[in-house]
């Protein structure tokens, strides 16, 4: 079987595998508006409200991600007691997503990015402001406790659980650390981190960007051997099966344990519309092609290919089974 082939059969292998995402959910709410005049109030445009479209983001954008690809998905994660936190659990639901381990913090603001977005009715609309609802949730309360319980759950069902840590304050490293010693077959632990990676020791496997992990390593980082030289030291920190570096139109960098260092080409143009989420999709990718029996490698180069893809969407944008399979099959190995 070619290595194309390989890479196919694991895609239609998607459908068949449950993936579980731990980690801090965001809503991506986009104000539409036309250009109607210059305030008199101050130098500013007034937009005509138009439209308002909400999309998950942060870990719910891999979610969403997830369920494009045609993975059985649910959440654990926490949202506030709020109409950003309930627009977003419909989101997600309405994407065929299992919300039922989604707790609500009553004290908690649900993380929300408010782009708003102006142009004529037929020209494409572009961003010129935006603002953040940002909150850390507590660190003790009774649904960190349900938090756990739900964990617990998926560590038993999941053939993977992807990690999405924001710093919103949703995940505890430590709770990670009590895998369930009576499940025939552990399920991949795949994080993505943008502040603490180096805090989840234990994982099998980690999705650093290129700042991430010069972040972690305390130096720059300008060359292919130094990538994974330093990817290799987040992997041995972490005690983990593999680190996978992104690099923007660099490609990527795989280390694994005893392997040579696998260094991955871009996907497509180097010429990108927007990098937002591309991240998410990464994570989603590697993590379902996991539960669906790749190898780190192979699920490495189907998450390239899917980056590859995703930066030439704008705005939070997912990746289907399809578009993947597509791509896939004119794709050189």
């Amino acid at each position: 079987m070619s290595d194309t082939e390989k890479l196919l059969e694991i895609i239609d292998r998607f459908a068949d595998t449950r993936v579980a995402l731990y980690g801090d959910l965001v809503l991506d709410r986009f104000i539409l508006g036309t250009p109607k005049r210059i305030s008199r109030e101050a130098p500013v445009i007034i937009l005509r409200h138009e439209d308002q479209r909400d999309l998950p983001g942060g870990g719910a954008n891999a979610l969403a991600n997830l369920a494009a690809l045609g993975a059985t998905a649910s959440v654990i994660g926490a949202v506030g007691d709020d109409e950003p936190g309930r627009a977003l659990s419909e989101a997600l639901a309405a994407g065929g997503i299992d919300t039922r381990r989604i707790v609500t913090v009553p004290s908690f603001r649900t993380p929300t990015k408010v782009r708003i977005l102006g142009g004529g009715p037929s020209s494409l609309k572009h961003q010129v402001a935006r603002y953040d609802i940002e909150d850390e949730l507590p660190e003790l309360g009774s649904w960190r406790d349900e938090l756990r319980t739900h964990l617990l759950d998926e560590l038993q069902s999941a053939g993977a659980i992807a990690i999405s840590d924001y710093g919103y304050g949703c995940i505890q490293p430590d709770d990670l650390r009590h895998r369930p010693a009576a499940v025939p077959q552990q399920p991949w632990l795949c994080l993505d981190s943008r502040y603490r990676i180096g805090s989840f020791r234990g994982v099998d496997g980690a999705t650093p960007n290129l700042e991430e992990l010069e972040a972690n390593c305390g130096r720059r980082l300008t060359s292919d051997a130094e990538v994974a030289a330093a990817a290799e030291e987040l992997r041995l920190g972490l005690d983990a099966r593999f680190v996978l570096a992104t690099r923007g139109n660099h490609g990527m960098t795989l280390v694994e344990a005893d392997r040579e260092p696998v260094h991955i080409p871009v996907f497509g143009t180097d010429e990108v519309a927007d990098v937002t989420g591309a991240g998410d999709t990464v994570l989603a990718v590697l993590t379902a092609s996991l539960a669906a029996g790749a190898t780190p490698l192979e699920a490495a180069r189907l998450a390239n290919i899917a980056a590859g893809l995703v930066v030439m969407k704008l705005g939070t944008a997912t990746i289907s089974a399809d578009e993947l399979r597509r791509a896939a099959a004119g794709s050189e190995t």
